[in-house]
């Protein structure tokens, strides 16, 4: 109906508005007024009369009660019709409800009153999702992770909606960059977000721009970056300028032959990415790869070990990117993680952002081996940066710890191990040679075992760690 008050622009239901530093935004709303006055008898008709005493005011209520979070307040009224007005700082929180009402002298009893409301927007932090298959999400296996008020998401047909899997669906699609050919299926971001918004207090938006089986190439603006310019065209149309970016990539790389390159391509996107925001820090939250189950040869394996490492080396060599450990999680098929895992997943990245976005105290950061030392001519010890517990390889077979050292002879195996503290010995089947690596968890498919520091996190993949005498 185009009487009384109505909203044209600004707002839309389940909008998620990023805050700012000092815990607000900025919310401009405009619309058109009409004033007319109403029959006293069915049916109802409408006669417009004078628009020249109109006043619009709007507020912003919360939701669950009505009570103000912005008060009524007087709208700026152009040409007779037009409306318009800036809530300046509205606080996190919501859900909140935007309601317009029409207001003149005068009022007769019958003259229309009536206002648009807008229900269930709110302020609080948005993420913008990007990768490939195992961000956009493919897990079909069954897991309660279900829809809450408060965790909003911006949907590839350009409406914003209570966050639901499979979030990156595109029934109604309009941004075409990153149409899916495949149904996407669970993903860790939902539970990620819940977590957020129950532990802040305030909602939670997200933004879906993952595309399933995307290289790094089509993402990083120096080779094609076509999807780079997808995901910020899809920011820009609707003024975004996300909290931090969810990142999960790699699979691709081994299968193209391109891990090598890995990490200077992906510090590119990542520069290219916050340039292109004018947000020069911008929190970057991301995985090791897991594993795949494709019978597959030593180069594709090398391929995965590098693209792991390069990963773990963007935690350490790139301001506010923080890599995150995933080889122990189930999988949904021979590549995706299912959705059990990504529950796991998403209370991983959940933590991580809480411990280095909003400074809460939380255990997120993964066991990483700093060194390993020849302290015989078969045998390392292997130290890592942080054993809060124990480590715990859970006691197999010393042939399936994840663990090759490699020389000029090529491979070596354990043949036992011995387990201390804080650090985790291993004795190989033969005398290690003086320019030896160390590779642990670094094939396509490590196996199932991967050592943990006991009731915290498996051990971080490494590949090509110089064995010190």
């Amino acid at each position: 109906m185009d009487f009384g008050v109505t909203i044209t622009g600004g707002v839309s239901p389940f909008q998620i508005f990023q805050q700012n530093e000092r815990g607000t935004a900025s919310i401009r709303i405009c619309g058109k007024c009409r004033r007319v006055h109403l029959s006293q008898e069915l049916p109802l008709a409408f006669t417009p009369v004078d628009r020249s005493a109109v006043t619009v005011k709007a507020r912003v209520a919360l939701e669950s009660s009505g009570e103000n979070i912005v008060p009524w307040t007087l709208c700026s009224v152009h040409n007779d019709e037009e409306w318009d007005v800036t809530f300046a700082e509205v606080p996190a929180g919501g859900p909140y409800r935007v309601e317009t009402y029409m207001d003149y002298e005068g009022w007769d009893g019958l003259s229309c009153t009536r206002g648009d409301m807008v229900h269930h927007i709110g302020v609080g932090d948005v993420f913008v999702i990007a990768g490939q298959s195992n961000a956009a999400g493919r897990a079909k296996d069954p897991v309660e992770d279900a829809p809450e008020i408060g965790v909003h998401l911006l949907r590839d047909g350009g409406k914003r909606d209570l966050a639901a899997h499979p979030l990156g669906e595109t029934t109604g699609s309009v941004h075409l960059g990153h149409f899916e050919n495949h149904n996407p299926g669970h993903t860790p971001w939902l539970h990620f977000a819940k977590i957020l918004k129950r532990t802040l207090g305030y909602p939670i938006g997200l933004v879906m721009c993952a595309y399933g089986g995307s290289p790094l190439r089509w993402w990083n603006p120096a080779e094609n970056g076509a999807l780079t310019k997808n995901m910020l065209e899809m920011l820009a149309d609707y003024d975004l300028h996300p909290k931090a970016m969810l990142w999960y990539q790699g699979e691709a790389e081994g299968f193209e032959n391109s891990a090598e390159t890995y990490f200077d391509r992906f510090s590119a996107f990542v520069a290219s990415v916050r340039s292109a925001l004018g947000q020069p820090e911008l929190p970057v939250i991301t995985f090791q790869l897991n594993r795949q189950f494709c019978e597959c040869g030593l180069e594709l394996d090398r391929q995965w070990g590098i693209v792991r490492q390069a990963q773990a080396d963007a935690m350490h060599r790139l301001k506010n990117v923080w890599t995150l450990a995933t080889q122990d999680v189930a999988m949904f098929d021979f590549i995706h993680n299912g959705a059990s895992g990504n529950l796991v997943l998403g209370e991983r990245a959940a933590k991580c952002a809480l411990a280095n976005l909003y400074g809460k105290q939380r255990d997120w950061k993964a066991p990483e081996v700093t060194k390993a030392v020849l302290t015989a001519p078969d045998t390392v010890e292997l130290f890592f940066d942080r054993i809060y517990n124990w480590i715990n390889p859970f006691d197999p077979p010393a042939s399936l710890l994840p663990f090759e050292a490699e020389d000029e002879a090529g491979f070596s195996k354990p043949v036992s191990y011995e387990t201390r503290t804080e650090t985790l010995v291993l004795r190989f089947d033969r005398p290690l040679g003086k320019n030896a690596v160390l590779h642990g968890a670094w094939r396509s498919n490590p196996g199932q075992i991967v050592p943990w520091d006991c009731m915290r996190f498996p051990v971080m993949a490494f590949y090509g760690l110089k064995v010190t005498r």
